[in-house]
């Protein structure tokens, strides 16, 4: 199904190659997303890196696993779901679809070899050399709709395969069912395919959409949200930045102290029930935001 007719996307700009300054005047500093179509041309990684080629390398590794199962009170915040080694997991994703996905994993920590394969980009911008956290997913798999913890500035970068990215601004939270004391919006809305007459004000978030392709990177600026659907098995890298505003950098260190101390104890107190409260109040505050937006 063709979500454009449903959601609200537009296109996110595509360049070949990007100088600093334009980097930085046309996207860092409006916070505007923007494919980089040629950025890994000159890596090593560009010709290198497959799902085989990490099988051959880090196959011994063990990764963790993530899976679309509903978040549950037994489960720490980012607590994986499963363990297993890489080679186990490649061979997993060729099989045909999976859920299981690797989320959040700095493979080059446990094989340096992998970090003279990429070079950081010269856009203007420092990126953390000690962060190039990596993800896997098989075809179809998604992942659910979010935006990170640290309010990076981040550049991801697609190898093997395709990747569909549907992302929004900061500013179109108040449309996207924002779960309280949280970083998702509800689980169980389908942004490939959204139930839009549950979810209503989902139409008036004004958002964006980017098709990524082996060694091609999308800009997402400071606290962007992003849903990211694997069209075939696949991995890519983010890069990132601290946040440039104050205001976003105060907000990384409430979410990395304050939100994750208090998650915690409250699923540990509460259970599940604690779940289940946010998730419906998430659902009513935004229906009276909506009823106060259209009235």
């Amino acid at each position: 199904m063709n979500t454009n007719q449903k959601l609200n996307l537009q296109a996110v700009e595509r360049v070949k190659t990007i100088s600093p300054k334009d980097f930085l005047e046309k996207y860092v500093k409006p916070q505007k997303p923007v494919v980089i179509e040629q950025l890994t041309k000159d890596w090593p990684a560009y010709e290198k890196w497959s799902l085989s080629y990490l099988k051959e390398i880090a196959g011994e590794v063990e990764v963790p696993l993530y899976d679309n199962r509903p978040v549950s009170a037994k489960d720490k915040f980012n607590e994986p779901h499963a363990k297993m080694k890489l080679k186990d997991y490649v061979d997993l994703l060729k099989k045909g679809p999976t859920d299981y996905r690797i989320f959040l994993f700095n493979l080059m920590n446990e094989v340096p070899e992998l970090q003279g394969h990429y070079k950081m980009p010269h856009l203007g911008v420092k990126f953390l050399k000690k962060l190039p956290f990596l993800f896997f997913g098989a075809e179809n798999s998604s992942v659910f709709m979010h935006y990170d913890i640290d309010f990076a500035n981040i550049l991801h970068v697609h190898f093997e395969g395709k990747k569909r990215c549907i992302i929004y601004p900061p500013s179109e939270t108040k449309y996207l069912y924002k779960v309280p004391n949280a970083l998702i919006s509800l689980n169980e809305i389908n942004f490939n395919n959204p139930d839009l007459e549950k979810f209503p004000a989902l139409k008036l978030a004004q958002g964006y959409e980017a098709y990524l392709e082996h060694g091609e990177a999308l800009y997402m600026p400071e606290g962007y949200w992003h849903n990211m659907t694997y069209l075939t098995p696949g991995f890519s890298m983010s890069l990132r930045t601290l946040p440039r505003s104050a205001k976003n950098l105060s907000k990384a260190i409430y979410n990395l102290t304050v939100m994750r101390f208090v998650e915690n104890t409250m699923r540990k107190w509460k259970g599940d029930d604690w779940i289940e409260y946010k998730n419906k109040l998430a659902y009513r505050r935004q229906n009276k935001r909506l009823h106060k937006e259209i009235t």
